[in-house]
């Protein structure tokens, strides 16, 4: 491919035969492009180049500040892909794909980035600095490409400071000092504690360290969505997994079974402030190598009042109304990662006076709460939620959280703790509020009991939030939108957005997560139906009919108030019954 471009720009004489024989030969020794390196033995100019092959190879060249590029063409090709082969999408029509390149004549590149997008490249010209202060620009320095400059930098350092281990998968005959020595190598700790400090400043809820057959990667999951940062050369697999172990107290020497730990970090932010941050971190071994998860327990993240979370007015309304109550079982339903934590962590906090004493037991504690006794349980030496629970009864509690309602024993101390003037917090696996009455009675739990100690039961699901820089109008059929649960009376006013992107959301339209909700208090209406035995349909239709908003219905509020974007709400919920 050299030789292409070299012949181009011999044939334009912009360059003779003896600057290129020195240029290929500075290629060689400092493995660069060709292109670079003319540019750096000041032979030609970037633009020189660019103007060049616009003449000979009949492509555009563009200026790629004038453009504006936006996440769904973005998102077609990974940075480091971008960055490796000095390349950006700009433009998608249909199966066409337009891509800014420094060096077109590379037809392994085209070919590469077909195979990739499943399109068909049409290269456009542009100058190789044009080319990266787009990648910068749009998929963000400070993280992918700041951890992978840090990977490339450690890679270009002396071998033998950085003493990483060769690949060992399928061995068992590992050497544990070598493994300890190469953790604690300079540029591996450094590698490491980068990640960390990214993910955090990113706001990113969990660091992935996956290893592969052929491949270990680093990904990070920002409201909700997971995003691959960097991939590692193979050789930094088991220093880097090391070094996370090692950080968080956990036997480096053990491989074949799951492990649990915890990092504590203070991180120096960009105004000059510190803050510390937990991670609790868990490895699990897989085919090829272990794989851990650093789950952030950021505590600034963490919301704590309740007109922040999300809920409308009227189900906030019912549900402080509910958390003040003397006695009873408040329940918080939804899948892992919905928020429910938060959601009851922002309860208790409420009612967190120095006049009542709150006792939690939680797998795990995430966060620490001042003036609240919270329990581990551990249930490897029989701490269940049942024991602790039964416990906790000896400890003159006014108030109890459980982290989880898992079975019969379970639920049954905290309808005992609630029938015996005790309000008890707890969250069970059901997809909506009227279904976990079912859920309680298939645990073999009489109607009566749950009729007489449940009080409230709330569902949720967390949404991304559209970015305020970017979010622009998304004009929809009225029929899509009656479809969706909007009523005639409310479409022809109705001004939906939808996201860009932007360099304030990292490119992905979205910034910072909020929930919706769906608040079933307990009417005497509704313990009636329990008793009867009623089918989840119809507990909800009366709960509606009483004013219940469904999950649905709250994230269509939340579409009208421009917070959300109709995909979010579609990803998240299900129509209501008409």
């Amino acid at each position: 491919m050299a030789s292409k471009l070299g012949d181009i720009l011999l044939r334009e004489k912009i360059i003779d035969a003896d600057q290129l024989k020195q240029a290929l030969a500075y290629q060689k020794k400092n493995n660069l492009p060709v292109s670079s390196a003319l540019v750096a033995l000041g032979f030609v100019t970037e633009e020189e180049i660019a103007q060049a092959l616009s003449r000979q190879l009949g492509y555009p060249y563009i200026d790629l500040e004038q453009f504006e590029v936006f996440p769904e063409v973005i998102s077609l090709i990974p940075a480091d892909v971008a960055k490796k082969y000095m390349v950006m999408p700009i433009h998608k029509i249909k199966s066409f794909l337009t891509l800014a390149m420094v060096d077109p004549t590379d037809l392994e590149v085209i070919e590469d980035i077909r195979f990739r997008t499943s399109l068909s490249i049409q290269p456009v010209i542009s100058t190789e600095t044009g080319v990266m202060n787009a990648i910068n620009k749009y998929y963000g320095v400070s993280d992918a490409l700041k951890v992978k400059k840090l990977i490339e930098d450690i890679e270009l350092a002396d071998e033998g400071r950085v003493n990483v281990i060769e690949e060992t998968e399928l061995r068992e005959d590992y050497d544990v000092t070598e493994l300890e020595q190469a953790s604690n190598e300079a540029p591996i700790i450094t590698l490491v504690n980068q990640t960390f400090i990214d993910a955090i400043k990113k706001g990113a809820s969990d660091v992935h360290f996956e290893p592969y057959e052929q491949q270990f990667r680093i990904r990070y999951r920002i409201d909700g969505d997971l995003y691959e940062i960097a991939d590692l050369p193979m050789k930094f697999k088991n220093p880097v997994l090391s070094r996370v172990k090692i950080l968080a107290n956990m036997d480096i020497a053990e491989k074949r079974l799951p492990q649990d730990g915890r990092i504590k970090m203070r991180v120096k932010l960009e105004n000059g402030k510190k803050k510390e941050v937990d991670m609790r971190v868990s490895s699990l071994p897989t085919m090829f190598g272990e794989k851990i998860v650093a789950r952030i327990l950021d505590k600034e993240m963490l919301r704590l009042d309740l007109t922040q979370l999300g809920f409308e007015p009227e189900s906030l309304e019912i549900f402080q109304e509910a958390i003040h109550r003397p006695w009873g079982i408040i329940l918080v339903t939804g899948p892992t990662g919905s928020g429910k934590t938060n959601t009851l962590y922002s309860a208790i906090s409420t009612l967190n006076t120095p006049d009542v004493n709150i006792m939690t037991a939680e797998d795990p504690v995430e966060f620490y709460i001042p003036g609240i006794n919270q329990v581990q349980i551990k249930e490897e030496i029989g701490l269940t939620f049942a024991s602790a629970l039964r416990s906790f009864l000896r400890q003159d509690p006014d108030i109890m959280l459980v982290g989880e309602i898992r079975d019969y024993d379970t639920i049954d101390v905290a309808i005992k703790a609630a029938l015996t003037g005790h309000l008890v917090f707890s969250t069970v696996h059901t997809n909506d509020a009227p279904s976990t009455v079912s859920r309680l009675i298939n645990m073999n739990v009489e109607p009566f009991l749950i009729a007489d100690s449940v009080i409230l039961i709330v569902a949720q699901r967390l949404v991304r939030r559209l970015c305020k820089k970017c979010c622009e109008p998304h004009d929809l059929p009225k029929r899509a939108l009656l479809d969706m649960g909007f009523g005639e009376n409310e479409v022809d006013d109705l001004h939906i957005f939808k996201a860009r992107g932007c360099e304030a959301c990292n490119n992905t339209g979205y910034k910072g997560r909020t929930a919706l909700f769906e608040v079933m208090k307990i009417t005497d209406e509704i313990k009636e139906m329990i008793l009867n035995r009623s089918t989840t349909r119809e507990i909800k239709r009366r709960a509606i009919e009483n004013g219940m908003i469904t999950l649905r219905r709250s994230g269509l509020i939340k579409i009208k108030n421009g917070i959300t974007s109709v995909e979010e709400v579609l990803r998240e919920t299900v129509r209501d019954w008409d």
